[in-house]
């Protein structure tokens, strides 16, 4: 058996700025079982997404293009990213305290803000971009106490984050081009993905080990693995779809919010965390900045959907009076 803090710096491994709490159990589930041979396994649940997706195709419950040879070109940069945010992630894990993490993670907020700026041309607001900035600020209030320097660590953290950011950007760009749609994007990025990431994986010696793998014996250890990959599949679905409906950056804020949501549950749930004054100041600070970041998106999508409503209703008697007085014109011989 594994000590708890094995278990917990190995969940680390797997995006804590967008782990869901059934994920986090099933991967507390799965982590004895195979712990050393995470990079190995991480090509099956990307095999799930593309089995899933396929058979939905077929089936027709869901329409995205067949692949030729333009989706390469539609589809990229996305695969580049996502690999080069999977790396980093786990380089970045192994090199900070949680703490330092976190506050560096935060930056992800600011990069995608600028990012989309200037990639998609957003406009933002003095007072979301206070928000987005208070966000930054509680988490520094919040790691101010552990403040250890690591090269390597911030390197990896640094890069992790303008991946993440660019991910994002380009997912939402991505969503608009025809052909691809939520359902191709999600598809295609795991398809060509898959291959790449195989070769490595057999080359390192983590295919061999997956293979030769005793657990397969295991059913508790098949349940858990698929139910892994169905949550996978789930939040990567869940993911692609705030992006649709919102902004990259309000998916990103998102994220961070649950982050800070999820450590106000740990202080009565779990009993491992260690109540500190900064910590706790930086929280509220950033759980703050969160809400006020929603009121204001939500704020303006209102207004928005008001106004479309309010045009919507001046141009129907318009349209009418010019309808009647076409009608009631005299028809002129010819």
């Amino acid at each position: 058996m594994y000590s708890q803090q094995d278990v917990k710096s190995s969940c680390l491994k797997t995006r804590p700025d967008r782990e869901a709490p059934v994920c986090c159990f099933l991967c507390r589930q799965l982590l004895p079982h195979h712990r050393g041979q995470q990079d190995g396994f991480n090509q099956l649940p990307m095999a799930f997404t593309i089995i899933i997706l396929y058979s939905a195709k077929v089936c027709k419950a869901v329409s995205f293009q067949d692949f030729d040879k333009s989706l390469p070109r539609k589809i990229f940069p996305l695969p580049l990213l996502y690999v080069g945010n999977h790396v980093t992630g786990l380089g970045s894990t192994k090199k900070l305290s949680l703490p330092m993490f976190t506050v560096l993670r935060k930056f992800t907020i600011l990069l995608t803000m600028i990012m989309e700026s200037k990639i998609l041309r957003t406009t933002f607001s003095p007072q979301l971009v206070c928000s987005v900035l208070a966000i930054v600020f509680g988490a520094l209030v919040a790691a101010s106490s552990d403040l250890a320097f690591d090269a390597e660590g911030y390197t990896f953290v640094l890069l992790n984050d303008v991946f993440t950011a660019a991910n994002g950007v380009y997912t939402k760009k991505k969503l608009g081009v025809e052909g691809l749609g939520k359902y191709g994007i999600l598809f295609y990025n795991a398809f060509i993905i898959i291959i790449p990431t195989a070769l490595v994986s057999a080359y390192t010696g983590d295919l061999e080990k997956v293979i030769a793998f005793k657990g397969w014996m295991s059913l508790s250890f098949n349940l858990y693995f698929l139910l892994s990959c169905a949550m996978g599949f789930v939040l990567m679905y869940s993911i692609v779809l705030c992006s649709y409906y919102n902004s990259a950056l309000t998916t990103t804020v998102i994220g961070a919010v649950k982050n800070v949501a999820v450590a106000y549950i740990g202080m009565f749930i779990g009993g491992d965390y260690v109540f500190s004054w900064a910590n706790f100041v930086g929280l509220n600070i950033c759980i703050t900045g969160g809400l006020v970041y929603s009121y204001l998106t939500f704020q303006s999508t209102s207004s928005a959907q008001t106004t479309n409503q309010e045009e919507d209703k001046l141009r129907v008697p318009v349209v009418e009076e010019l309808q009647d007085r076409a009608e009631k014109r005299p028809l002129t011989a010819v």
